[in-house]
This record gives C-alpha cells, structure tokens and sequence, in this order.
C-alpha cells in the first residue's frame, strides 16, 4: 500500500476529489493547511497598507491506496490540480506497512 500526500490549491479540492472517484478511491482525508514553496507568499494592500502573506493557504488530501492504482492517483491528481502557475502544490508517495481498522483491530493489507 501507498500514502499519498497532496499539497493542491484550495480551488481544485473538488476537482482533485471528482478525479479520485472516478477512480473508485473510497477513503480520503482532507486538511485545511498554509504554507509556501517557492512561491514564498504575495504581498497585499489592506486599508492602503502593504503586507506580506508568507503563508498562503492550501489544502492537503491523504490517501491510502493499493500498489496497483498509486501510479494513476498520482497521474489523476497531478493533471486536474495542475494550473501551470509556481504555487500549484506537491504530492509525495510514501510506503504503508498496514493498516488496523479500529472498530475490529483487524489488519488490512494490501
């Protein structure tokens, strides 16, 4: 099994979302979280003051998936979220030994 973890813009979530059920990826967890990259922020005029925004808003999906189907997330998640623009996120794919469903203690693998 896989984690993926998403860093996509807070615009694209359903997009993201609509391409993962097509998919038939059932489990999904999505956090509301700031951050930057390169992007490093923007400035912003509020009551004709300038200010830095460092930390910029961005949404993060955690998904666990079988081995077979991490390479067509990815794909799936990467061409929907994608804007071309710095600032369009990050997905990284880690490894999952198992998992225990608690309402059992049952593990699930693969």
């Amino acid at each position: 099994m896989k984690l993926i973890k998403a860093i996509v813009r807070p615009n694209k979530i359903e997009d993201v979302k609509d391409a993962l059920a097509r998919l038939g990826v059932e489990g999904i967890t999505v956090t509301e979280v700031r951050g930057h990259g390169k992007q490093k922020g923007h400035a912003a005029i509020y009551r004709g003051q300038e200010y830095t925004i460092s930390l910029l808003p961005k949404m993060e999906l955690d998904i666990v998936v079988s081995d077979a189907i991490a390479g067509d997330v990815v794909k799936a998640i990467t061409s929907v979220a994608r804007t071309g623009e710095i600032g369009d996120g990050r997905v990284f794919v880690l490894p999952v030994e198992g998992s225990y469903r608690i309402r059992t203690g049952e593990l699930l693998r693969d």
